[in-house]
């Protein structure tokens, strides 16, 4: 009941007028102060709504939200259309879908979420996820071949996003290795890839994106590294749903590529966009700090680190790439 109330309220204020607290009572049958009680259990998870007796409740800014008709509608008609789901509150995309392994999913089925009460980042950090104003995304992908066939995922997830991002909105993205999507120095975008099986064995896979597209600038607050957001850059005004169809069609036809030809056939067009190529980088590995000149990533998805004139591959897990200032 408590999630029935909160999407009739989001789904009542997102035009953006007021709204009679009295007229949502009657509407979900339940009393003026229950109504209260909910408003701010919405602006507790970041929703802007204020108060004026005799006129009720009102969104500082209207909201768009995802619509799976539209986002449905808009999917390349030469794809399978993938299963589709569209949460108002959800704890986390990745973990929701990781949840229904291995019985009930489908290869390309994809959980969208206004809110992510628990959205994770690499290493287990908190990714911040104000309502209504990103995209949080997760797709299952079945991984016939083992989760051998896993290493590469997230350099062509980021190909993806570069790709839908460019469609939408003309701006170019920069990739950052080993799940990072940069704009102008900074972080745009995040990558996680959960996995469940054997190594040579067929295999599950959940890829999750999360995409700043216009920030609350007061949640923005609470992220610890430097950030941007899509509508800062771009000069058409970005819409939610025609770029979460965007990021499904972009993410379908590169996994479709990797999984005919691989990643080699990709790597021409990661080098030309890799954020830290050919620059000075320390590698960050729990305590250990290993300073060298990035050459790019091969394909098997490996970083290329010069260090000393001898050129190593670095595969991901725990590490942090940094410029090396």
């Amino acid at each position: 009941m408590t999630k029935t109330v909160k999407e009739h309220l989001i789904k009542s204020l997102a035009g953006g007028d007021f709204v009679s607290g009295q007229l949502l009572g009657e509407q979900l049958n339940i009393s003026r102060t229950a109504i209260a009680k909910h408003i701010k259990a919405l602006s507790d998870i970041g929703l802007d709504i204020f108060s004026v007796t005799g006129k009720g409740y009102k969104l500082a800014q209207p909201l768009q939200l995802l619509e799976k008709d539209k986002i449905i509608s808009l999917l390349d008609p030469t794809n399978e259309k993938p299963l589709l789901e569209v949460h108002s509150i959800i704890d986390s995309t990745n973990d929701y879908l990781m949840r229904r392994l291995p019985n009930q999913v489908t290869t390309g089925q994809v959980c969208l979420a206004e809110y992510q009460s628990a959205g994770r980042g690499r290493r287990g950090r908190q990714w911040i996820s104000p309502f209504g104003s990103q995209i949080y995304l997760s797709m299952y992908w079945y991984l016939e071949q083992g989760l051998s066939a896993a290493m590469g995922l997230s350099l062509v997830t980021a190909l993806a996003v570069s790709d839908a991002v460019k469609a939408h909105s003309g701006v170019q993205v920069q990739l950052k290795w080993p799940n990072d999507i940069y704009l102008d120095g900074v972080k745009l975008a995040g990558i996680l890839i959960d996995l469940d099986g054997q190594a040579l064995e067929p295999s599950h896979c959940v890829i999750g994106i999360g995409l700043n597209l216009h920030m609350p600038e007061d949640v923005g607050k609470l992220i610890e590294q430097n950030w941007t957001d899509l509508q800062s850059h771009s000069a058409v005004k970005v819409d939610r749903n025609e770029l979460s169809a965007q990021l499904i069609n972009s993410l379908q036809q590169r996994l479709q590529q990797y999984q005919h030809v691989g990643l080699s056939s990709m790597l021409d067009e990661w080098h030309l966009h890799d954020a830290f190529l050919n620059q000075r980088v320390k590698l960050i590995t729990g305590e250990r700090i290993t300073q060298g000149i990035c050459r790019g990533v091969n394909n098997q998805g490996a970083l290329l680190l010069e260090v000393n004139g001898v050129v190593k591959p670095v595969y991901g897990g725990e590490v942090s790439l940094r410029i090396d200032a």
